[in-house]
């Protein structure tokens, strides 16, 4: 007897129900091994580069000295380094008897400089010594790099006032990005520090006083950013839903599927809206139209340069510019701001993308495929153009340096 029309469709369900099943057990199954594999092949999956930070007195928070830190864009790179007794990702600098003997260049930055995606071995201060030692053996020179993320010429003032100042160093090189300008500003640091989460530093700015001049000064500390998202009742199925989240983001089947920043990112509104001001004001500044919050940006960076030049005169250190390549690599106005200002102060600039091309590369071959700092090749073009720098201006290394009582920092 021929099934019935209604036994016919049960049965073509079954078929689709075990087809699907089999077919989510397969993809299950295959997201599994991926997963095993890449876990068990990639060194770590995980950065601990936000971990907790120490207040340093006079300076800035900092890393925990003598901290091991591991990073990874888990695309790109996968780093383990080792913060130095200062709380900076550099070798141990050299002893002020040692420094003040050589010709000694203090490098001063931001995360291009402090460069936790590539070996100590690998970075700019390092592959400098490496190659004045082989090209310039008479010069003696001897380096030392303090560099911390999320920091402009502003923030990095002590950096050369506690630090750099006791190396007593011939050269004194600043790095200088892309992002220095919105760094130095401190509205819109403000808003970036938001969006990040980090509006709770104490840290050095700039004010003016009652007759208009700049001046440095502390800002205060702030609360932290309160969160956003109410926190769920606890119970079993919102514990699962973000433990699944979680899972997902943290998994490289999450990053294959939907980028960096996961599938599930934080609910973070206000911090994504002070995301979204800061990209629209930088659109303004790239198509030539100087938003007002840029105008301060540009005064303050310009007295941040000045009270760098002012230290370096006062200590006899010769004070020069390295532009980094991302000054160019998507349109020059930030180069020509900056260059433009650096020349009214008398500060020669080390130009990074003119080198690279020089050496018939691009400039995208300076950079990782998704991160934009320096790769090794960046670092050591970096190193190169430096060095070609001291090659024509070998007098650097015979200036007498030593602190005299012409200035003296002060924080308000």
């Amino acid at each position: 007897m021929p099934p019935s029309p209604g036994g016919r469709f049960r049965h073509a369900l079954r078929l689709i129900g075990w087809n699907l099943l089999l077919t989510v057990v397969g993809v299950a199954l295959a997201a599994i091994a991926g997963e095993a594999y890449f876990r068990l092949t990639a060194p770590f999956m995980q950065s601990n580069a936000s971990l907790a930070l120490v207040l340093v007195p006079n300076v800035v928070y900092l890393r925990p000295p003598n901290t091991e830190i591991r990073d990874t864009n888990r695309l790109d790179f996968w780093t383990v380094s080792r913060t130095n007794s200062l709380g900076f990702l550099d070798r141990e600098p050299p002893n002020p008897e040692r420094a003040a003997a050589s010709c000694h260049v203090s490098i001063i930055g931001d995360s291009f400089v402090e460069a936790s995606e590539v070996p100590i071995d690998h970075k700019l201060q390092v592959r400098l010594e490496e190659l004045a030692a082989s090209r310039l053996p008479r010069l003696d020179i001897t380096t030392s790099a303090f560099g911390f993320e999320n920091t402009g010429q502003v923030q990095q003032l002590p950096f050369y006032d506690e630090y750099a100042r006791r190396l007593r160093p011939k050269l004194l090189v600043l790095v200088f990005v892309h992002n220095d300008f919105s760094d130095n500003a401190p509205l819109l640091r403000k808003v970036q520090l938001e969006a990040r989460g980090w509006n709770h530093r104490l840290e050095p700015t700039v004010g003016r006083r009652p007759d208009g001049e700049l001046e440095l000064a502390w800002s205060l500390p702030q609360d932290p950013l309160p969160s956003i998202s109410p926190t769920p009742a606890p119970n079993l199925a919102s514990w699962a839903v973000r433990a699944a989240r979680k899972t997902v983001n943290r998994s490289w089947f999450g990053l294959w599927l939907c980028g960096r920043k996961g599938c599930f990112p934080p609910d973070r509104d206000r911090r994504r809206t002070a995301m979204i001001e800061l990209t629209e004001v930088r659109r303004t500044f790239a198509r030539n139209e100087l938003h007002p919050l840029f105008e301060d940006g540009l005064q303050y960076t310009r007295f941040a340069l000045d009270q760098f030049k002012q230290r370096a005169d006062r200590d006899r250190a010769k004070l020069v510019i390295l532009a980094s390549h991302t000054l160019k690599i998507n349109d020059p106005i930030f180069f020509k701001l900056m260059s433009k200002m650096a020349a009214t102060l008398g500060i020669p600039v080390i130009d990074q993308s003119d080198y690279i091309l020089r050496q018939g590369a691009t400039l995208s071959d300076t950079q990782w495929p998704h991160d934009r700092h320096w790769n090794p090749a960046g670092h050591q073009w970096a190193a190169e153009a430096l060095l070609e720098y001291i090659e024509e201006h070998p007098t650097i290394c015979d200036r007498p340096t030593g602190p005299d009582t012409l200035l003296e920092p002060t924080y308000n």
